[in-house]
């Protein structure tokens, strides 16, 4: 029998299939349509202190071989989240992880430590791609206002595990990966969407409703990005740091999945893929299985970094 589960920040997943953030709604919404016991763990909507609306539409556009998103963190904010939207945890066959966004070290803070109290949160995955209101630096771009914004989160999570997801937005992300694990990262999640733009030529405008700065791409035009990304930090700063990774971007085939592990990654996040069909990660998660069987191991943990790279 082949064993898919793994183990990320000491918390058990079935095995190591992730629904990425802002891909499934707050907690139940993809119940609708997938059984949440074929996930490891599903990842919350970003929430953050106050209710956001986000941006005008459009939100989502459709490009060759991916998708660009310019949704801003639209969400009902802390307080509603948890009185109405976190119960469904109760009702969820999976590892529920509470993505935490915010314009200040104060937001994530506020947010970091009412989910802190949470027991159906035993990981927080981190959204550093926002800007400071007080600086204007992205947090998860600059190494500096990183590890400004752990040195106070850290403290405030004190049962809970930290997932830091990184910006691939960077001249060197195997730098901001070791400032996160400074920082006090118990995983690292990488990668974010990458800054891109699209524009109307007949209205001369962005096409998405946030503006030119608004949009980012994911889906399979980013993931040989993701699979280097993934495999640089492993090597840098996650193995000899004995941290875990989840790998994320353009995972839409089990193959995808078992690049990403290869590389260095634990467990591995579906984003773009979800929105294509909800259904798909029971066909990478049975597709694995046989991959994993035909590599000769009894535990797909035996082949994460074990890309041959010459």
């Amino acid at each position: 029998m082949v064993d898919l589960s793994v183990e990320l920040c000491g918390i058990g997943l079935r095995n190591p299939i992730v629904a990425a953030a802002g891909t499934c709604g707050y907690v139940t919404e993809l119940a609708d349509v997938l059984a949440p016991a074929w996930l490891g763990a599903l990842v919350t909507k970003s929430i953050t202190r106050e209710p956001r609306e986000g941006h005008p539409p459009w939100r989502l556009i459709e490009v060759p071989r991916g998708m660009l998103n310019a949704v801003g963190l639209a969400n009902v904010g802390l307080e509603r989240f948890l009185a109405q939207k976190l119960a469904g945890a109760d009702r969820i066959d999976t590892v529920v992880i509470g993505s935490i966004a915010g314009n200040s070290v104060e937001d994530y803070t506020a947010v970091a430590a009412a989910f802190d109290a949470e027991d159906r949160l035993p990981i927080v995955e981190l959204n550093v791609s926002c800007p400071n209101t007080g600086d204007g630096l992205v947090f998860g771009e600059d190494p500096g206002a990183l590890r400004a914004l752990l040195a106070e989160i850290r403290p405030v999570l004190t049962r809970t595990k930290m997932l830091v997801k990184l910006s691939p937005n960077v001249g060197d992300i195997t730098a901001m990966a070791a400032s996160a694990v400074e920082g006090g990262a118990d995983g690292l999640t990488l990668i974010n969407t990458i800054s891109a733009m699209a524009i109307d030529v007949e209205r001369r405008t962005p096409r998405l409703g946030g503006g030119a700065d608004a949009g980012g791409l994911s889906g399979p035009a980013i993931h040989p990005v993701a699979v280097r990304m993934v495999h640089d930090v492993y090597r840098a700063v996650a193995r000899p740091a004995g941290v875990p990774l989840v790998g994320l971007g353009g995972v839409m085939t089990w193959t995808d999945a078992a690049e990403l592990i290869l590389a260095g990654a634990t467990a591995v996040g579906m984003g773009t893929a979800l929105f294509v069909d909800p259904r798909s990660p029971v066909a990478v998660v049975k597709g694995l299985r046989r991959w994993v069987r035909r590599q000769g191991c009894g535990s797909i943990t035996e082949l994460i970094g074990r890309v041959d790279s010459g």
